[in-house]
């Protein structure tokens, strides 16, 4: 049990980072003399580091193992976020941008498929909420300081957070190298490794890419341009719309807690068709001009109605696929997740470019659609297969 408390405790660590850049670029791509399209780079660099250490997380898990590479990735997104609170130019973002994207890769793949095999659906929702808590409390922070114009100081009462979170890590090793040891002499399977070709070819797994890349899309979009969107387009101040987003994080935590006390009492697919039946609720209010409080709501029910799709899909990698493959599998499903991530950001950056910030509520409404119908579609040809359980 102190072991999945240290886990949990890692993922606050893993969500830190995520939620600052998109909340304090409003101001902050003025101080380093940037455009406001221009994060979208940072992104795509975040996203492209993350794909990398995600595919190459097999490796590493097993040369340094689970407890190492926490420890080491949390001070090094650590490290990352003090750089980024005394960056006085772009290019330096830049370079920041690729050790918080190799931070956080290994990780996240390596986590995930120990909790799916060693632990409870519950487990792995409530292991999704404490990353939420990571992402809810960096914008808390920063709203704060948002007002006056300080957000490197919200960056450096981040960093503080962050390495005590690493501190914490190094000092639970000996803790690791125990449960390492008792599962050694306990491995009811013989772990194999799935080549990416092998893995090309199953259509269940390209629809799970999918599936996975559009609710991380729903996810990022979500938080990361909810700011500039309601600075740019609806004409809140920035500590206004880092509100209103932090309401969204906030609904992000309780759907996935929620979804872990379901989780005892019913299937994490019907988690999933629930989630995605708030989702709709929400997006289509987007859709439309409403007012401040409506706002509060809707973003609070995209991140209650998306939260708990992610961490009961992964969870369900074992039995959807095999034991056998989940690691490589399951590391495969965070590179195609954070691939739509990397790509998203180009693609909002270019379309509002042309079309204008206003067109956000309809790319998530779009995305929606996409993550629905191939969530139908999976199930429909797991259930002809008779692979799903």
């Amino acid at each position: 049990m102190l072991l999945l408390i240290i886990i949990f405790v890692a993922f606050i660590g893993l969500g830190t980072p995520d939620s600052l850049l998109g909340v304090a670029w409003p101001e902050m791509h003025g101080d380093i003399g940037a455009s406001i399209s221009s994060v979208s780079i940072l992104m795509l660099i975040v996203s492209g580091c993350t794909v990398i250490s995600s595919l190459l997380s097999g490796r590493v898990i097993n040369r340094f193992g689970e407890g190492r590479v926490a420890a080491f990735s949390t001070a090094m997104t650590a490290i990352g976020i003090l750089t980024v609170s005394f960056a006085d130019s772009f290019a330096v973002m830049c370079i920041v941008s690729v050790f918080l994207g190799l931070g956080a890769g290994a990780i996240d793949a390596a986590l995930n498929n120990y909790v799916a095999l060693h632990y409870k659906a519950s487990h792995m929702n409530f292991l999704h909420c404490f990353y939420g808590i990571g992402v809810t409390l960096s914008p808390f922070v920063l709203t704060l300081t948002l007002g006056d114009g300080q957000w490197r100081l919200g960056y450096r009462v981040v960093f503080f957070v962050q390495l005590a979170i690493s501190i914490l890590l190094f000092a639970s090793l000996p803790l690791w190298k125990k449960s390492s040891e008792k599962s050694e002499n306990s491995e009811a399977f013989t772990p194999r490794n799935m080549p990416f070709l092998e893995m090309i070819k199953n259509p269940r797994i390209v629809m799970m890419w999918i599936i996975l890349m559009a609710t991380n899309i729903i996810e990022y979009t979500a938080g990361a341009w909810g700011s500039t969107y309601l600075v740019a387009a609806r004409g809140y101040t920035a500590d206004v719309a880092a509100n209103i987003v932090t309401f969204y994080y906030a609904g992000m935590t309780l759907g996935r807690f929620g979804g872990g006390v379901l989780s005892s009492k019913m299937s994490g697919w019907k988690i999933v068709y629930i989630g995605l039946a708030v989702l709709f609720c929400a997006s289509g209010m987007l859709l439309f001009r409403i007012p401040k409080v409506l706002l509060f709501a809707a973003f609070f029910l995209i991140g209650f109605g998306n939260g708990p799709i992610y961490p009961n899909l992964l969870h369900l990698t074992p039995k959807n696929f095999g034991e056998d493959v989940s690691g490589s599998v399951m590391g495969s499903q965070m590179a195609a997740a954070y691939t739509g991530v990397m790509f998203t950001p180009v693609f909002l950056g270019l379309v509002t470019e042309y079309a204008g910030i206003g067109i956000y509520p309809v790319i998530i409404a779009v995305t929606f659609a996409v993550l629905l119908l191939f969530t139908v579609f999976f199930n429909l040809m797991s259930k002809k297969s008779g692979s799903r359980k």
